[in-house]
């Protein structure tokens, strides 16, 4: 039985990543003397992180008292604390947080400065949200994150009360999450202001992945468990087509019931996944 596969346009690195993962390994080449360090993962990608450990890019998850070398802020950002703490304990710093991600920290900055009451729509634990959350917590003690209408639920009364709500989005988040959270608030509160801060890479990546599910038997989603928008990827295809989340083509093994029973596969990939392991998936399913 001939298969029919098809690979996405929009899969793999985005803009961001691929910025970041270029920019670190540049720094260290300029700088063969100096060490550089990365505050947290890079990327949310297991062989580039020891790709870069192997370049002499070492990732650190705490900031030493007195550093020395170059640090590097990755594309999910940080708070304004933290950027701080890094110069003072002596390290240059290298501000590699995504345009995008910048785009919405200074829009809750704005907002908060405004007198919104700022919600973030995204998942409390994300690098990237604790990063937009604390830069408009400078400004305002008025600021709640949540997923869903339900997690905003325990806030209602303050909501009500403030009148003027904010809303700024995880730049990878599902628009329905967006959606969800938009109208609940809108029949509590008086005046509403949203900035749709999905960036422009997810929002192609999932709206063209839903496209290929409908005509697909298998979605095959390539990127780590730990990736935000790979994650809201598989999830948004299992609701049109049978769909599995690998991290590399060594885990086709796990599903071959599923692949060999189906005619159309299509594959997608997450933003942090690169070019090499989706090529490697494409070849074995082929």
């Amino acid at each position: 039985m001939s298969k029919e596969i098809k690979l996405a346009k929009f899969a793999g690195f985005c803009y961001g990543v691929k910025r970041a993962v270029e920019t670190a390994k540049k720094l260290k080449a300029e700088n063969p003397d100096k060490k550089v360090f990365v505050l947290g993962e890079l990327i949310h990608n297991t062989d580039v992180i020891n790709e870069l450990e192997q370049l002499g890019i070492k990732t650190i998850n705490e900031i030493p008292e007195h550093g020395e070398g170059i640090c590097v802020v990755r594309s999910h950002g940080e708070s304004p604390e933290v950027i701080e703490k890094i110069q003072k304990a002596g390290f240059s710093l290298v501000d590699l947080t995504c345009p995008d991600v910048k785009k919405v920290q200074q829009k809750a900055v704005e907002l908060a400065k405004d007198g919104y009451y700022v919600v973030i729509v995204g998942k409390s634990e994300h690098p990237e949200v604790i990063g937009i959350k604390a830069n408009a917590k400078l400004w305002t003690d008025k600021v709640v994150v949540a997923v869903s209408a339900e997690q905003l639920k325990n806030y209602e009364k303050e909501i009500k009360a403030h009148k003027r709500v904010g809303v700024v989005v995880q730049t990878t988040q599902m628009l329905s999450a967006l959606n969800s959270v938009v109208s609940y608030l809108t029949s509590i509160s008086k005046e509403l202001h949203i900035a749709n801060t999905i960036c422009q890479s997810t929002a192609m990546r999932q709206s063209e992945a839903k496209e290929l599910a409908k005509e697909s038997d298998l979605m095959v989603v390539v990127g780590s468990k730990k990736s935000a928008n790979t994650s809201h990827l598989a999830e948004i295809l299992k609701s049109i087509t049978k769909t599995i989340h690998i991290e590399n083509d060594g885990e086709l093994d796990l599903y071959k019931e599923e692949i060999s029973s189906a005619k159309k596969i299509s594959i997608t990939a997450g933003a942090s996944t690169p070019q090499n392991v989706i090529e490697k998936v494409l070849e074995k399913l082929r």
